[in-house]
């Protein structure tokens, strides 16, 4: 899975992903930064 780290300003693959549930109910992938290890975040479809 990809996404945006904010720290180096591009798209990159989601190291360490797992599938999250957020309140409102949507999912969203939460992992790190392969790179600089910052926490990375992307919402994913409401499914």
């Amino acid at each position: 899975m990809e996404g945006y780290c904010v720290k180096c300003k591009e798209k990159k693959e989601i190291k360490d992903a797992n599938e999250v549930t957020m309140k409102n109910g949507r999912k969203a992938m939460k992992g790190s930064c392969p790179t600089c290890g910052t926490g990375m975040f992307r919402i994913l479809g409401k499914s």
